[in-house]
């Protein structure tokens, strides 16, 4: 079975995909969603891996206090939104399958953007 799945990202050039076409859109959009967004800090990641880093200041990427409970809860409001994300250290982070075109990355994006956003307001950000 290992062997197959590694002929078809090959043979159908999913990685290919992945550096050219998907890694970079990714990248692109959530820089443009979350780079001026009040709980986001950094935007951190290369192709189909990413992660949101909380940050209470910007500027100087100061992080909260209770960054791993404020993560914890993003994560709990995107199970709610229907979108996987892992929390670590104050960070949301996502990697979509190989496989995933444009339209499920923006779909991924818009509900991880939901999740945060609820997160926001519950923190008193938005």
């Amino acid at each position: 079975m290992a062997i197959a799945n590694l002929k078809a990202l090959r043979d159908e050039n999913h990685v290919t995909n992945v550096r050219d076409n998907t890694g970079p859109y990714l990248q692109k959009t959530l820089r443009e969603v979350f780079d001026n967004h009040p709980l986001i800090g950094e935007v951190q990641g290369t192709g189909l891996v990413a992660a949101l880093q909380f940050a209470e200041d910007k500027s100087t990427r100061r992080r909260f206090a209770n960054e791993n409970e404020l993560a914890w809860r993003c994560r709990t409001i995107g199970f709610e939104e229907g979108v996987i994300i892992r929390s670590t250290l104050g960070r949301m982070i996502m990697a979509p399958a190989l496989i995933a075109g444009r339209s499920e990355l923006d779909e991924l994006v818009e509900k991880t953007k939901r999740a945060i956003d609820r997160t926001a307001k519950e923190a008193g950000l938005l």
